[in-house]
């Protein structure tokens, strides 16, 4: 090397751009992060790789970048793996590939690498698609991307969870104005489709047909490492979501009764089976009485 030459730091920097790209190592090295690195034109890269004599300078990045984009296609099949058995393995790459090029992993992590996927997905869907298919594409990715994040991330393993013996033992004038802590990872997730099925039918390497479009509305949470999923009515989802928005026991009770139907009685009598299952289930983490 010359006294001018590029730094190793550098060099890195500079091959960390090009290679992934995701317009490829032509694209890599005219892009201003490479450029900003090391100015070279794609006709000189030599003058930082040097040939062999099967393979010139780009073909040699070329390898790498290659690798570099299989090992992300990779990640992609094994988080949405229900999504590659709907859509069938090649065509799932085409969609993957597709996914890097217009969302390229930004992340040390491959933990956020399939963040944006069903985002993809809905912002390409063809105008002339089924549109119940590609909702069920979407719901798809969507539930196998939640269950990633909540198995990944913060859990209640080792804490102390809010009982149901404790929450019986609250005295009734106290519960309008107390406020559930939900558990760290609970989520509630609205799809069109029972995809959640489908997916587990997957997971037991069964075969399953496409599930038709129903309303599917379920909270989501981890527990003892598993990722557990529950189906809700929909005063059920409302009430969660409302705990979840830090209203009060009373404000979101409120907002669930107006999906409850004419049988308000019921509804009543309903309440306390569901905050005591939920409890058990390790829905809620605390509770704040009074004004919080």
């Amino acid at each position: 090397m010359t006294n001018d030459a590029p730094d190793l730091g550098t060099i890195q920097r500079w091959m960390q751009a090009v290679l992934t790209h995701p317009d490829g190592v032509e694209g890599g090295v005219g892009s201003p992060a490479a450029r900003g690195e090391i100015d070279v034109p794609e006709e000189e890269l030599e003058r930082v790789v040097t040939s062999s004599k099967a393979l010139s300078a780009a073909d040699r990045l070329g390898v790498y970048c290659n690798a570099y984009h299989a090992r992300l296609l990779e990640c992609l099949r094994e988080e949405f793996t229900a999504l590659v058995h709907a859509l069938g393995a090649d065509l799932f790459d085409e969609f993957a590939f597709g996914y890097l090029q217009a969302y390229p992993s930004r992340s040390y992590t491959l933990y956020h690498l399939g963040v944006n996927f069903p985002r993809y997905l809905a912002e390409t869907c063809p105008a002339d698609e089924d549109p119940g298919w590609a909702a069920l594409l979407i719901d798809l990715a969507t539930l196998e991307r939640v269950y990633n994040e909540v198995f990944d991330g913060p859990g209640v393993e080792g804490r102390q969870l809010l009982s149901a013996e404790r929450l019986l033992a609250i005295p009734p004038e106290l519960w309008p104005d107390a406020r559930l802590v939900l558990a760290d990872g609970f989520r509630l997730i609205e799809l069109r489709s029972p995809v959640h099925e489908y997916i587990s039918a997957i997971r037991r390497t069964e075969d399953p047909a496409p599930p038709a479009p129903a309303e599917t509305l379920l909270a989501v949470h981890r527990r003892d490492y598993v990722v557990r999923r529950h189906l809700l009515t929909r005063p059920q989802y409302v009430l969660l979501g409302a705990i979840i928005a830090g209203e009060t026991v009373g404000e979101a009770i409120g907002k669930a009764a107006d999906y409850a139907g004419s049988d308000t009685g019921e509804f009543a009598a309903s309440l306390r089976d569901w905050f005591c299952a939920w409890a058990v289930e390790g829905f809620f983490q605390d509770v704040v009485l009074g004004q919080g």
